[in-house]
């Protein structure tokens, strides 16, 4: 067997953060896009988020039964703002620029539709969530 002290949590690595240009509309003093700092979250925390958009709805046709149905959109924009490291997304000042109240609500008050739907894949990518279900198979099959 193998030596289990590789798996204590001093051992393991840690992930690292990653900048990202979220948008080329938000500019520093020098006029260049200004990159966005978003980190991964534990499984433990992503389950909390998966939990919190899900809801039980009734089964139809089946009197008493129920199943459970995960708001997909809700949990990636908060899982989402969750990530992002900056900009402090729970500032204020920013929220009420915007006039929206809420980290998954400024984010996506700030970006457009295109920024916003590249952003949620960088986010998914950072969290482990960037390979694709053909390349497991492909994997498995080797």
């Amino acid at each position: 067997m193998g030596d289990l002290s590789c798996f204590l949590a001093q051992n393991a690595l840690k992930t690292d953060n990653v900048k990202f240009v979220a948008s080329k509309r938000f500019l520093n003093k020098d006029k260049k896009p200004i990159e966005w700092e978003i980190q991964a979250v534990a499984s433990t925390e992503d389950e909390a988020l998966r939990k919190a958009c899900t809801k039980r709805v009734p089964v139809v046709g089946k009197k008493g039964q129920y199943t459970q149905e995960t708001d997909y959109n809700l949990y990636l924009g908060k899982l989402a703002a969750r990530c992002t490291v900056f900009p402090n997304l729970a500032d204020k000042e920013l929220q009420d620029s915007y006039g929206v109240m809420g980290a998954d609500a400024v984010l996506k008050a700030m970006l457009t539709a295109g920024e916003y739907a590249n952003y949620l894949e960088k986010v998914q990518e950072v969290n482990g969530f960037d390979t694709s279900m053909d390349e497991l198979v492909e994997d498995a099959k080797n």
